[in-house]
């Protein structure tokens, strides 16, 4: 069994100080996609080198912004950064990695953090111009016939589901029907899976993300929009998922939970 997480740590030197590490050390997890590492390389391997893991990581040009990284027990045989859409190569949000598992399947893994975005804003342009870019890099990892896997905080909310507060969102960032309909694209056309929905099946959430402010995590006021996104064949494989949701809300070392997947491979 390949045990796979993702998730936005919202700066990894704050998370370690909060308990991170410990999570990291329990979990038994194979391979970890993180999120706003926000802290430059050096850092990164000096914080997470006691896992004994394997570290690809991209930081952003914007110091203290963005960063994308992939923790593994597999040594990585090929890394590459950014989407294909060059205006984006120093933006710290999109890493990935060729892997030869245990029973010498391949398996790319791609770490992403989507925009937050702004509606009517140059900042929801950029998200727009990074999920077009990210849609034919998913076509072509598709196309490539080998086990894919994009995971991150894609910072959209694709159904109704997805977010408790969906009516009074309607017209934010992170749920405008041209977001949603980006998602439409990646799970049809373009043949992916998401896979936490194919496990969890038509409820509400699990979320992965609620406010640091007022009762947002207490009420479970939250929105899904954490994400593994599997080649069928992968998908298919997917056999058991958890948000490992803090205790309470002191306990939290991140906004995020991970999103933790079972793979039969």
């Amino acid at each position: 069994m390949l045990r796979v997480a993702t998730v936005n740590v919202n700066g990894i030197r704050a998370a370690y100080r909060k308990g991170m590490d410990a999570w990291l050390a329990d979990r038994g997890c194979d391979v970890v996609a993180l999120q706003e590492v926000r802290a430059p390389d050096d850092i990164v391997r000096e914080i997470t080198a006691e896992s004994g893991l394997h570290v690809v990581h991209t930081e952003a040009a914007d110091k203290g912004r963005a960063g994308v990284a992939i923790l593994s027990r597999f040594e990585p045989k090929d890394v590459r950064v950014g989407n294909g859409d060059d205006y984006f190569d120093t933006s710290g949000r999109w890493i990935e990695a060729d892997y030869v598992l245990d029973d010498g399947s391949a398996l790319t893994v791609v770490s992403v953090y989507v925009h937050s975005g702004e509606a009517g804003s140059p900042r929801q342009d950029d998200k727009y111009r990074f999920m077009d870019a990210m849609s034919e890099r998913m076509r072509e990892l598709r196309a490539a016939g080998t086990h894919g896997l994009l995971m991150g905080d894609l910072n959209v909310g694709h159904t109704e589901r997805d977010i408790r507060n969906w009516k009074g969102n309607l017209k934010k960032a992170g749920f405008l029907p041209e977001e949603r309909a980006y998602f439409d694209r990646f799970l049809g056309e373009l043949g992916w899976v998401d896979v936490h929905r194919q496990l969890s099946g038509d409820v509400d959430g699990p979320y992965t993300w609620w406010s640091m402010r007022g009762q947002a995590f207490d009420n479970d006021t939250g929105w899904r929009i954490d994400y593994h996104l599997a080649t069928p064949e992968l998908g298919a494989l997917a056999r058991q998922a958890w948000v490992d949701r803090a205790a309470s809300w002191g306990e939290r070392w991140s906004d995020h939970a991970p999103l933790v997947v079972d793979y039969d491979l």
